[in-house]
């Protein structure tokens, strides 16, 4: 009888079980211990659903809707979920659902109906979605052959899998039923639709907003507020994504695979080129804005950005003085740590805010300034006789995270100010059903940048990463949309070119690691895209910042 039986370890308690007990009854024995579902599980550090069988004995690590895995599987799960009651709802007059970006903690979504959504739509597809709630209808796994998958999404009249299947190096792919409507999606699921129990659909510009709960409050739906600006900065990099035939990450790969790959770089990066002199026009437009502020969240090419900025405000006899806000991070062993004990170089007090408001104020006064570099390596400010001094036709540009904070620049007279946001924001999707995280993109620059010009491996930046996100969310995002002009710095084909840099790094990680599944979970992502040398890349463009070889001085 024993010959039948595993013994499980569960946070440090070994529970004995019969062999080939789902994870599912086993998650239900425990879900009175933690606050939020469970919704996946990790057996001895490997991420699975929880319809797996366990078949000998390990170590199990349930994951809550609390945790980054968990919300995502949560969202995707109900992704699936809504994407199956528009059809439903629907019928005929709609054949296709875009997941577009993600809008005030929920994701944009578009459809191809002939005539605008209404209220009573989407009030009739919650209801639909409510319905399968109730008859917690599974999700059910397929593993099929590459081709065969292929094939299935041909028949169903979906081009964009079979576009990105095509590209498929593996020879299986795992595609999901949901009460008749098959799928493939970019990661896990929850076992059944009972799961998905905490939603809102908003009517929105032309499509919707479906709305989440989110890691940080597990238990309620993000309320939705609206973002008009930044909403208006991703609509146009979709368009201008769409107009270029290059939507998804299959489109890329058709314009690598068809040598085509140099002509789309030198079109996003003169596209870029033409947003950065535009802002420069407006600011050389307003006399008064002696003091140019960027703000963005990490590893948006802030610093970049600030550099070419200023060359084109030189074009209007401006004399422009870049100015990293990073320069003035207090020594290492001062700075402050967040709930974790991981440094927080997020937190306004890791800045010394009174020494770089005296040395800007002096420096609007007319008088020689001596400015500090940072050594990332050594965690100290270092002097090395770097002295300005401004006349009547000179600015400061200054970036960094807290720009946008009034507090951090206290002394610096408001009507002197000129405020850019900064950030990349992904106009490419892996699909029409599954879009791009922002924050993946950015998380996978700052993995090269860290390991390039920090010392860091990619094991200690995922470790910051969370620390890093929860300062964004505390000292950037709510003053995004008080910007005077946003740029996106994102670049349409950045992601075959950090590939190269960044999956070394990620296949690193040791199995053993805290964060070995969230590397995983990033290689499988960077395997759906070609990769692109960096030799098509202009010395002086945004990714540059993050590779290396930029003629900036960044």
């Amino acid at each position: 009888m024993e010959m039948n039986l595993v013994t499980i370890n569960i946070n440090g308690q070994e529970k004995v079980f019969e062999k080939g007990t789902k994870l599912i009854e086993i998650s239900q024995e425990v879900q009175a211990q933690y606050n939020e579902p469970i919704v996946l599980a990790k057996i001895n550090n490997k991420l699975c659903e929880l319809m797996k069988k366990v078949d000998k004995s390990c170590s199990i690590e349930f994951i809550t809707t609390g945790t980054s895995d968990g919300s995502r599987t949560y969202k995707r799960s109900c992704t699936f979920l809504l994407i199956k009651a528009i059809k439903d709802v629907l019928g005929e007059e709609i054949s296709k659902t875009i997941i577009q970006y993600s809008i005030s903690k929920g994701y944009y979504c578009e459809t191809n109906l002939a005539r605008k959504m209404t209220a009573d739509d989407l009030q009739n597809i919650k209801a639909r979605m409510r319905e399968m709630i109730s008859q917690a209808i599974p999700y059910n796994k397929s593993t099929l052959s590459t081709d065969e998958a292929i094939n299935l999404f041909e028949e169903r009249g979906m081009p964009d899998k079979v576009k990105l299947l095509n590209y498929r190096k593996s020879s299986t792919v795992n595609v999901y039923e949901l009460d008749g409507d098959i799928d493939y999606f970019y990661g896990y699921m929850v076992p059944n639709t009972s799961y998905i129990d905490k939603f809102e659909l908003v009517l929105y510009d032309e499509g919707f907003v479906i709305q989440f709960p989110t890691s940080e409050k597990p238990n309620e739906v993000a309320p939705f507020v609206e973002h008009n600006k930044l909403f208006s900065v991703f609509k146009e990099a979709s368009r201008w994504a769409s107009m270029m035939n290059v939507a998804t990450v299959a489109d890329l790969n058709n314009v690598i695979a068809a040598g085509k790959i140099n002509e789309l770089i030198l079109i996003q990066e003169a596209l870029q080129e033409k947003k950065i002199a535009l802002i420069a026009d407006k600011i050389a437009e307003q006399h008064d804005k002696k003091i140019i502020l960027i703000a963005g969240p990490s590893s948006s090419g802030k610093t970049t950005f600030s550099h070419r900025l200023s060359i084109q405000l030189k074009t209007h006899g401006l004399k422009p003085h870049p100015i990293p806000i990073d320069d003035y991070f207090v020594p290492r062993d001062q700075t402050p740590l967040d709930e974790n004990g991981n440094f927080n170089f997020e937190s306004l007090e890791a800045i010394d805010v009174v020494r770089f408001n005296k040395d800007m104020v002096d420096l609007l006064a007319g008088k020689r300034v001596e400015l500090p570099n940072y050594n990332f390596k050594t965690g100290k400010r270092e002097y090395k006789g770097n002295f300005k001094q401004l006349g009547d036709n000179d600015i400061l540009v200054i970036e960094g995270i807290h720009a946008l904070n009034d507090k951090m620049t206290y002394l610096l007279p408001k009507e002197s100010k000129f405020k850019v946001y900064i950030s990349a924001l992904t106009q490419l999707n892996v699909d029409e059903h599954n879009r791009i995280s922002t924050t993946d993109g950015r998380l996978i620059r700052r993995i090269v940048r860290d390991n390039q010009y920090r010392g860091i491996s990619a094991e200690q930046t995922l470790n910051m990463w969370s620390s890093v996100n929860k300062g964004e969310r505390s000292n950037i995002f709510p003053y995004q949309e008080e910007a005077e002009a946003m740029f996106n710095s994102a670049l349409i084909y950045e992601i075959a070119v950090l590939k190269l840099y960044a999956e070394p790094l990620l296949f690193g990680i040791p199995r053993t690691s805290p964060y070995y599944s969230e590397a995983v979970r990033l290689l499988k992502f960077l395997d759906y895209t070609l990769s692109v040398s960096n030799d098509y890349i202009p010395y002086n463009s945004i990714i540059r910042e993050f590779i290396g070889g930029s003629i900036l001085s960044v």
